[in-house]
């Protein structure tokens, strides 16, 4: 295939086309930060790090843009690209987030973490830090996680469901109000009709998956692929036959866990016990 032609000299990345747009739409203005700011209402140290690329901000600060230079629907779209960018992930786990992307169904176990997909900003920050990522990485990584949620959000929304382990939600986040914070998103989410939430009680004891995080994806073409992960590595399986092993497990696991009305109730507890902040 003959290398793509390159008409505008502009970068082929979502992400940093995004930038880049950001960037010559205000200087085309003949905008400081400073006046783009004042016009538009965000503080200038935002726009400043859109336009290096070290954030993508929230919808809302693009269809604003989108207002202000007379571009209707332009930057939004950009900034749509520019979360689902692929590229903004790690090499080794690119293939799996574009299938996911790509997924028509999801469903998940949890051994000991929260599924990204279900991470606020807090939880997503602790987990990644305990990598070697840290400053403007850490920031990236931890934007990139909490921008796949948008996957489940709208009406064309696939259906997920992810079946915890006890031990996820009795392994708090250092910082209370950051794990509150999360165990409240999850009672959010479990109200939405293409989320399903289960735990699996510590009492029903070993199993099929105890010691492995996996992630089930059906595909477009109705084939099913899994994804295994621990804290070191992650495997892509495609052979139907592993892949059906696991499902296996999946289901006779699923089988022993909460329905999705006694999970929220758990949760909910779980939510109760959390250490309230000091009054001032």
């Amino acid at each position: 295939m003959p290398p793509r032609r390159v008409i505008t000299g502009r970068s082929q990345e979502p992400r940093r086309r995004y930038a880049e747009e950001l960037r010559l739409l205000r200087t085309a203005r003949g905008e400081s930060l400073r006046e783009l700011a004042k016009v538009v209402g965000w503080d200038a140290s935002l726009f400043g790090k859109l336009e290096s690329g070290a954030t993508l901000g929230s919808p809302e600060v693009a269809e604003a843009l989108d207002q202000h230079y007379g571009t209707p629907g332009l930057l939004l779209a950009l900034w749509e690209l520019a979360v689902g960018d692929p590229t903004q992930f790690k090499e080794q786990y690119r293939r799996y987030m574009a299938l996911e992307a790509e997924a028509v169904n999801l469903w998940h176990y949890g051994v000991s973490t929260i599924h990204g997909l279900l991470q606020t900003e807090g939880y997503a920050y602790e987990v990644l830090a305990l990598g070697s990522a840290k400053g403007k990485e850490l920031e990236q990584q931890v934007e990139a996680r909490t921008g796949r949620r948008k996957l489940l959000e709208g009406e064309d929304a696939p259906p997920f469901r992810a079946l915890f382990a006890e031990a996820v939600l009795r392994t708090p986040l250092r910082d209370a109000r950051a794990w509150r914070e999360q165990l409240e998103y999850l009672l959010e989410v479990s109200e939405r009709p293409n989320i399903t939430l289960q735990v699996l009680p510590q009492s029903s004891g070993l199993h099929g998956l105890v010691s492995t995080d996996v992630m089930f994806l059906r595909l477009l073409d109705g084939a099913t692929v899994a994804y295994t992960e621990n804290a070191h590595r992650g495997e892509l399986i495609e052979e139907n036959a592993s892949v059906e092993r696991l499902q296996r497990a999946y289901d006779a696991m699923r089988d022993l866990a909460l329905n999705p009305a006694e999970s929220r109730k758990f949760i909910l507890r779980m939510l109760e016990e959390v250490p309230c902040e000091p009054s001032t």
